[in-house]
């Protein structure tokens, strides 16, 4: 019989974890999830045979079921996992589109402009004939611009908390553009890791050209170029608001609480802190925004002297307290209130990457498109409304940490397509299995996993689209005197 040497009792079996090894442990983690969910070659040509929705792209940048223009001489940019970058591809067909992604097997593919001429023809003519006609105007929100307020999250990392920074810029974007502009066509894309893309199809707003877009960029960038850290001292909003900053006030303030006060708590302190570190640092921020040093002084004096961890939701409560001590005069009463709308916007108004919008030769990931480094899929989304089944996302629209991923993608046509095999080998089935193909019609492999929602919202969003296209069409010819 084998023996067992009995474990010394100063060498115990169970090591005993600290904070730091857990730590470590789930960062440890994390690297491989990220590693594992990176998707490889052999996945990517998997996704673009099987699941790309190529059909709902071609006639969103068509705007048209048959080819035209818009799609014949637009560019289309490849990169590829060696970090090479192809410019000015172009295709006359959705077929040829196809072929052409999945011949060549990008890690993802960028959108550009239309042109006066066919993109990869370019080389044939002189350098003047190819000019931009058109492109969809679009705007880009990047959690990295956030990074000097959030708290939970830094980097390329997000969770659902920071993501309502993007819930809250979204409705402002949307409301002005729909609004104040008259925008009919937009949609909403993650970006695949850490931001969203809204694209604005109206024809309107492909045609405009770079001083049109530089306009309405400038008229919805009130915080100021992210290249200027924006602070108190870059950060002077006119009084009173304007109509768009004060409709926009009104959407922040019904989350300021919620996501900065209680979420985020960017001003926590506690006693034990260093009066020089970064909490600090975020208190100070606060009390810059305050017109009147009396104030700032007293509230200074009031949190360093604090036997108790004071929250942001104190501090903040604090303001008005102390002020009616202070604050001698309605004028200092009224200062004090538009200082405290300026914080509210400044912690929660969007923070656009301009450039992106600017110009009309810019190009942009495609919705569909798998991050390279993530393997989440770049699904269109509705801010408003969760469009997954996960019924634990309604109360944010879209969840970024619940995205259609590739490989979670493949591992749902595994398993629905080994349930259809049971089935027609008449092998028992659950109840959930009984709608699995219906009257045996074939079914795009989309349709059998959770990419399903976003492809047909998406699918939903193009059909308007061409709707509105073919009038619009339609009554330009009416209009023509020359056409008979």
């Amino acid at each position: 019989m084998m023996s067992v040497e009995a474990s010394s009792p100063s060498e115990p079996i169970l090591k005993s974890f600290t904070l730091e090894d857990e730590q470590l442990e789930n960062s440890a983690s994390d690297e491989v999830k990220k590693a594992f969910n990176k998707p490889s070659s052999a996945d990517m040509l998997f996704f673009y045979e099987r699941l790309l929705p190529f059909r709902h792209i071609f006639q969103w940048l068509n705007h048209s079921p048959k080819p035209t223009q818009d799609f014949v001489k637009r560019e289309f940019a490849f990169e590829y996992s060696s970090g090479a970058y192809q410019r000015y591809n172009s295709f006359p067909t959705q077929v040829d589109f196809k072929k052409a992604v999945v011949t060549a097997n990008p890690t993802r593919f960028e959108v550009g402009a239309v042109y006066t001429v066919n993109p990869k023809e370019r080389k044939n003519l002189p350098k003047s004939a190819m000019k931009p006609l058109s492109k969809e105007l679009v705007f880009d929100i990047d959690l990295t611009d956030y990074d000097e307020i959030r708290t939970c999250c830094s980097g390329t990392d997000i969770c659902v908390k920071c993501w309502k920074f993007i819930q809250v810029a979204s409705q402002i974007i949307e409301l002005a553009l729909r609004e104040d502009f008259g925008f009919k066509h937009l949609i909403w894309v993650f970006s695949g890791r850490r931001g969203a893309h809204c694209w604005v199809s109206d024809s309107r707003a492909r045609q405009l050209d770079e001083v049109g877009r530089r306009s309405i960029v400038e008229y919805l960038d009130i915080l100021g170029s992210k290249q200027n850290k924006m602070g108190k001292k870059s950060f002077n909003l006119k009084k009173p608001f304007h109509p768009h900053v004060e409709r926009s006030f009104g959407v922040m303030a019904k989350h300021f609480t919620e996501i900065v006060l209680q979420e985020q708590d960017p001003w926590y302190t506690q006693p034990s802190d260093d009066k020089k570190g970064k909490n600090w640092e975020q208190v100070e921020e606060l009390l810059s925004y305050l017109p009147d040093k009396t104030l700032q002084q007293e509230l200074r004096l009031k949190w360093q002297n604090s036997s108790k961890i004071s929250t942001s939701k104190d501090k903040w409560d604090d303001i008005n307290v102390v002020a009616q001590k202070v604050l001698k005069s309605q004028n200092q009463a009224a200062y004090l209130k538009e200082a405290k709308k300026d914080i509210v916007v400044y912690y929660l108004y969007p923070r656009l990457d301009i450039e992106v919008s600017k110009q009309v030769i810019h190009l942009l990931k495609s919705p569909f498109c798998v991050h390279p480094g993530t393997g989440n899929v770049c699904v269109p989304f509705n801010p408003k409304k969760n469009l997954s089944s996960n019924t634990e996302d309604d109360e944010y629209g879209f969840n970024p940490t619940n995205s259609p991923n590739l490989r979670q993608l493949q591992n749902e046509i595994e398993i629905y397509d080994t349930k259809r095999v049971n089935r027609e080998s008449s092998q028992p089935l659950d109840e959930s299995d009984s709608e699995l193909d219906n009257n045996n019609l074939r079914i795009a492999d989309y349709e059998k996993t959770s990419l399903k929602p976003y492809v047909d919202y998406f699918g939903k969003f193009v059909q308007e689209l061409l709707k509105d296209e073919m009038s619009e069409s339609k009554r330009n010819r009416e209009d023509d005197p020359l056409d008979f």
